[in-house]
């Protein structure tokens, strides 16, 4: 039988880009990954389909398994199997790397370590802190916050810990924070000592609490700070106030659903978290061939008989390539033809192909693109329209109108999904949701399609609806919904951009309080 593997990955703390080549490396070949409540989820997209996906989180005293347990489940398949043991920060660092390590040595099966970013550097980085500085502490110490429950007695020597070293990083030690500060005093630390705690660092829920030892405890009890978190103590956290780099940035705790596809969601969604938004994925619409290819195929063969191929979406490129590649064509094969793009993006997608855009409106839209054509004498040309099964009708039917033949032929379809509707309406019955996007007229639809019209109507009106279009604007309108704004430019840098004007004024909830 095969020999496994077990690979102890560290994760890094939270932010997905912060997981190490040599982590994604492994995920990509693993046949069973293990990980745990601090590992974002994000990373599991890069397991192989099929791969076995196995939560053993512990969160606040509530474990899915017990150590002993998680020890068991790693050696069983790793004996046979390649596993990853995706662990939160540093496996080796606070995060019980050790005990698996020596399990497996103890089992014979062979592992490898991968290290992660730490949180102990990388939470108090997003939060401006770095943890040494000239002018501060050439010193630094990581510490437990949450000692062994079964231990006798601590192992923490507060007496030398509180004054010989410049910078004190606790893990896991909100519920301990009290006996923390008050150790820390008792032994020599000054009250007025800086304090930051800082909760889901790294990511778009990161928020920080400042204070000193002397106050740290009440003010976090005020805000109602919750674990996880990281608490840094010294006189580094002064300096904040000067490199909170993280958490000023436009869209910083701004709660945004994305409602396009899944695979054409990583554009809009990678800039949105660029600017500090938290991304809420809830695509609405699904990629989907037709039922039948025959049409799309029977025009392609048939392609020396169009003088005008026209593409109104980067699926109507996608799916028809896919199909002139199958037939054993290539591009040259639509050499006779004169091409339409639809937008910038649906052009870039065609240039990857090796074909440029002989004409692209100025405006992002079908009703742009008859005007750009009344140049033209349209009478007795042949137009190929590979599109959605489902679309606007203007562009055919005005260009028939017109006196040309348009041959319209499904390209692809989109489909409704079916995940993660009780997750939203919920976030939008607890006010947790202050954005919405739509990329298309079908978003519109299909959101709406998917709740009871009763339920969410009324909670849309507190939501900021953006569209990136006025076809998408209107057909949002027609159904009752107040649209908020609307990009100048019909793109998503151009929705993105009006989404950083529009929330520019709003304060953050996720700064120093």
């Amino acid at each position: 039988m095969t020999q496994g593997k077990v690979y102890l990955v560290g994760a890094g703390p939270g932010d997905p880009g912060l997981l190490t080549l040599r982590g994604r490396e492994v995920l990509e070949k693993a046949q069973v990954v293990i990980y745990d409540y601090l590992a974002n989820e994000e990373f599991l997209r890069y397991a192989p389909p099929g791969a076995e996906l196995i939560y053993v989180g512990k969160k606040g005293g509530d474990h899915t398994l017990s150590q002993e347990g998680i020890n068991d489940l790693i050696v069983e398949k790793g004996r046979h199997h390649s596993v990853v043991r995706l662990k939160g920060g540093d496996p080796f660092v606070f995060g019980r790397g050790g005990e698996e390590a020596q399990v497996l040595v103890k089992a014979g099966v062979p592992f490898e370590v991968v290290p992660g970013v730490s949180a102990a550097v990388a939470v108090p980085a997003y939060a401006g802190i770095p943890l040494s500085h000239r002018d501060h502490t050439p010193s630094m110490a990581f510490v437990t916050g949450h000692e062994r429950a079964d231990a006798q007695e601590s192992k923490i020597e507060w007496e030398k810990l509180a004054t010989a070293v410049g910078t004190l990083v606790f893990f896991m030690g909100v519920k301990n924070l009290p006996d923390i500060a008050s150790n820390l005093m008792a032994h020599g630390k000054a009250p007025e000592t800086p304090v930051a705690v800082i909760r889901w660092g790294t990511t778009p829920l990161q928020r920080t609490v400042v204070g000193t030892l002397h106050d740290i405890v009440e003010k976090v009890r005020q805000t109602g700070l919750k674990p996880p978190a990281i608490i840094v103590v010294g006189e580094v956290v002064k300096l904040r106030s000067e490199l909170n780099w993280f958490e000023n940035r436009p869209l910083f705790g701004l709660n945004v659903v994305v409602t396009r596809a899944r695979e054409q969601a990583s554009d809009l969604k990678s800039r949105l978290l660029e600017l500090g938004a938290r991304c809420i994925e809830f695509p609405t619409i699904q990629i989907e061939p037709p039922p039948s290819w025959q049409p799309l195929d029977e025009a392609i063969q048939n392609l020396d008989t169009y003088q005008w191929l026209m593409f109104t979406s980067v699926n109507g490129v996608r799916f028809f390539m896919e199909r002139l590649y199958h037939a054993r064509w290539d591009v040259r094969r639509l050499a006779g033809s004169r091409v339409v793009a639809i937008g910038p993006k649906t052009a870039e997608v065609l240039a990857a192909h090796g074909v440029r855009a002989d004409f692209m409106p100025g405006e992002y839209r079908a009703e742009a693109i008859l005007e750009g054509l009344l140049k033209e004498s349209v009478a007795g040309v042949n137009f190929l329209l590979p599109r959605a099964m489902v679309a606007r009708d203007v562009l055919p039917d005005t260009l028939r109108r017109w006196g040309a033949r348009v041959d319209v032929v499904p390209a692809y379809e989109t489909v409704l999904p079916h995940d993660r509707r009780e997750e939203v309406l919920s976030l939008l019955k607890e006010g947790g949701i202050d954005c919405i996007t739509f990329t298309s007229s079908s978003t519109v639809i299909n959101f709406l399609h998917m709740f009871p019209q009763e339920d969410v109507l009324p909670l849309l009106k507190k939501v900021t609806l953006a569209c990136i279009g006025p076809v998408t604007a209107q057909t949002a309108r027609d159904r009752g919904l107040d649209v908020s704004l609307m990009p100048r430019d019909y793109t998503i840098p151009g929705l993105v951009s009006a989404l950083e004007d529009h929330f520019s004024t709003r304060p953050a909830w996720g700064r120093s309080v």
